[in-house]
């Protein structure tokens, strides 16, 4: 069992920046890479971010590439999402989630991501 916590949402000008926190616990979360998942309602969840704790391997989709920032403190076992020039159209629930090895490979790719554990989400707000 992984237990997740975002902090970190909250609202911001277009142009600005934000920085969400993912923290876990949980004796397997050393076994996942970690993503970042946005939700719209309406819309098809998107993988906005994954990062290989391991490897320090990232992806990104191309909506977000150059603006976001993927990093991990694996001593706090904590991961964090750097998010700057914020657009309205990233208004959205972020979560992070505790993701599969080979799934966390796709999360530039444009397929609906996958994950195995996730928190409870944080809101963004870009205004116009």
């Amino acid at each position: 069992e992984v237990h997740i916590v975002e902090t970190g949402g909250g609202l911001v000008p277009a142009g600005g920046s934000l920085r969400l926190s993912c923290t876990a616990s949980g004796s397997t979360f050393g076994d996942y890479s970690v993503g970042w998942i946005r939700q719209v309602p309406g819309k098809d969840d998107e993988g906005v971010s994954c990062i290989n704790r391991h490897t320090d391997q990232t992806y990104y989709p191309g909506s977000v590439k150059g603006r976001f920032t993927v990093s991990t403190d694996n001593a706090k076992n904590t991961v964090y999402l750097q998010m700057n020039s914020l657009k309205p159209e990233d208004t959205a629930v972020y979560y992070c989630a505790a993701v599969g090895t080979y799934y966390c490979t796709l999360y530039g790719s444009g397929v609906k991501p996958s994950w195995s554990y996730r928190g409870q989400g944080t809101r963004v707000t870009v205004a116009a």
